[in-house]
């Protein structure tokens, strides 16, 4: 406690020298005896001291806010004083101090204060009689301000000290402030220091950059100079990183290896495996690692025609790896352009040699445009007609269907109509090979495949694109509508139309089949399939009988059972073409069992 230190300093000590007087049987001495008592310490005294003390403690602290914490602890020692609040001065602006945080001020306060702007004056402070706001200033201008208040009106010797413990703060507040900037300016100082060495650590980068730069810009341009291809890109890229590169297709054939570690023979691609890799490199920008790899798309004009690699299992790639990289992908990709639009012009000539062939043309002169585009239309075609609803029918479905066709060996020539696109194919499409091969491309089954008989004259062409628009039609028709139909496989259906009225065939098979579909879902029977199995075998009995796996006489129940239930007499030759012709529909139409 203040007072008790005050107590110390001023109580009376021992005489140095001398001894106790003694007394009869050791009594002490009478005051008489003593010498006279040291006069009690004063208010002021005290006052004073906590004067010094504060002020080695203002002087030994280096924090702004501490400052003023200590000096409001204070006020009490010096007078009748009470802090009431405490300021600092922060950005130009008075702030309560951190001891304060939390407490609630009377705004009338904090408005008086604000209107003094660092100046002394009277604030009013309900429950007390004496209130003054005292300005902390120093040589650099307000550093902050104290609000005391007392219930009695101070007397001019406590107004003084009180005078002097404002002048203590204030100076210890500068002196703080003075430490703070210098310490400021120190840091600043260091900071500009770091930036000028980062700087200039940057400026060394760039020009190492910028000359490496140089180098990949100037080789590259020999490579397009040289009208070098794939191989050529590969070997400059191997040359400049030290990696082994490569090129691949779309697919994800090789197309180009430079430099160790070929495999041999190269992995088949996943088809589904490498369509996702495609569109995670597609949602990226620049070359994305990828395992050992370090890759990048080949896109011209936004269309991916293949990837470009570098081979980096020990994790050596850098920024210069990946310039490199890019560099050499941007000029792959502008050769590949080249030979892109080379290819729309065949691909163009294709087209209109395919149309000329749909609406009829002459043979020599088809024959020689075929031979120009290096395809051979003596050998027997097929017309193949191909609809994905979910996709247009434009130039990027066409070329999806000949990227397709190509997968799967198929030698063709195509054009795209209004709602389909058009094959002319050398050999007869296997039943499924093309119509997966379109739903991995377009990542969707909703397709329909119609296949012509084959066409041995190109005079043909024309009808068999008819015909394979009739098989295309009739599949759309169906209950199973998406997948391959070949026209040669309709049977009886190529003369009942391209497939447009299927209502009406329906209308038709519930006339003379209803009764017995009825029959057959009630019962759990096979009432139609074995009228249709008797058709097929042309009415043998003992052939229906084997190839439905039943006896003889239950044959005979059975089609007895049918003429009871439908009422149609199998004997009438109209009753049984009718029946036939119905159970035909059902089976290839609606799509009863085969």
């Amino acid at each position: 406690m203040p007072g008790s230190r005050v107590y110390h300093l001023y109580r009376r000590r021992p005489e140095r020298g001398g001894t106790r007087p003694r007394g009869s049987a050791g009594r002490r001495p009478t005051a008489a005896r003593r010498g006279p008592r040291a006069p009690a310490a004063t208010p002021s005294a005290r006052a004073l001291h906590e004067l010094v003390v504060l002020s080695h403690a203002l002087s030994d602290s280096r924090d702004e806010g501490e400052i003023l914490r200590l000096a409001m602890d204070h006020l009490a020692a010096v007078g009748p004083y009470c802090a009431e609040a405490g300021y600092l001065r922060v950005d130009d602006e008075l702030v309560h101090s951190p001891r304060e945080a939390g407490r609630i001020h009377a705004s009338a306060v904090d408005r008086r204060v604000r209107e003094l702007a660092g100046q002394d004056g009277p604030v009013i402070v309900p429950g007390r009689r004496w209130g003054w706001a005292l300005g902390l200033r120093g040589l650099e201008g307000l550093h902050g301000c104290l609000v005391v208040t007392s219930r009695s009106r101070p007397t001019a010797a406590e107004r003084s000290l009180l005078a002097t413990l404002v002048g203590h703060t204030a100076a210890a507040l500068s002196a703080a402030f003075a430490q703070r900037r210098q310490r400021e300016d120190a840091a600043e100082l260091g900071r500009l220091k770091e930036e000028r060495s980062a700087l200039q650590r940057q400026l060394i980068s760039v020009a190492a950059e910028l000359g490496f730069q140089r180098d990949v810009h100037a080789l590259m341009a020999d490579v397009a100079a040289s009208g070098g291809g794939e191989e050529t890109i590969t070997r400059a890229l191997h040359g400049l990183t030290g990696l082994p590169a490569l090129v691949e297709d779309r697919f994800g054939r090789l197309r180009s290896w430079t430099g160790p570690g070929r495999p041999d023979p190269y992995p088949e691609p996943d088809p589904a495996r490498r369509n996702d890799m495609l569109r995670a490199l597609a949602r990226e920008v620049g070359p994305v690692r990828m395992k050992d790899r370090l890759v990048t798309l080949i896109r011209p004009h936004g269309e991916i025609l293949g990837v470009l690699a570098l081979v980096d299992a020990g994790g050596e790639a850098d920024e210069h790896t990946v310039l490199a990289l890019e560099h050499a992908a941007t000029s792959l990709a502008l050769e590949l352009a080249h030979l892109r639009s080379l290819a729309e012009v065949e691909v163009r000539l294709h087209r209109e040699l395919v149309d000329d062939l749909l609406a009829g043309t002459d043979e020599a002169s088809a024959y020689a445009r075929s031979e120009a585009v290096g395809h051979d239309l003596h050998r027997s075609h097929y017309v193949v007609v191909v609809q994905w609803p979910s996709r247009t029918a434009d130039d990027s479905f066409a070329q999806t269907v000949g990227r397709a066709a190509s997968a799967v060996g198929m030698r063709s020539l195509l054009t795209p109509r209004p709602d389909h696109v058009v094959l002319v194919a050398d050999a007869r499409p296997h039943a499924r090979a093309l119509y997966e091969a379109l739903a991995r491309e377009t990542g969707t089954r909703s397709g329909t495949i119609g296949v012509s008989a084959p066409c041995d004259s190109l005079d043909d062409i024309p009808h068999r694109y008819q015909e394979a628009q009739r098989a295309l039609e009739v599949r759309r028709h169906s209950r199973e509508r998406y997948g391959t139909t070949f026209f040669d496989e309709l049977g009886l259906y190529r003369i009942l139309g391209p497939g447009n009225d299927v209502r009406e065939l329906e209308t038709f098979v519930h006339e003379w089949l209803g009764e017995l579909i009825d029959y057959d879902a009630l019962h759990h029977a096979t009432m139609v399939e074995t009228l249709s199995r008797y058709f097929d075998c042309g009415g043998n009995y003992d052939e229906t009988a084997e190839s439905l796996a039943i006896h003889r006489s239950t044959l005979r129940y059975r089609l007895q059972r049918i003429r009871d239930i439908s009422g149609n007499d199998l004997a009438n030759v109209e009753d049984r073409l009718n029946l036939q012709v119905a159970t035909r529909v059902w089976r290839i139409v609606l799509g009863g069992p085969d």
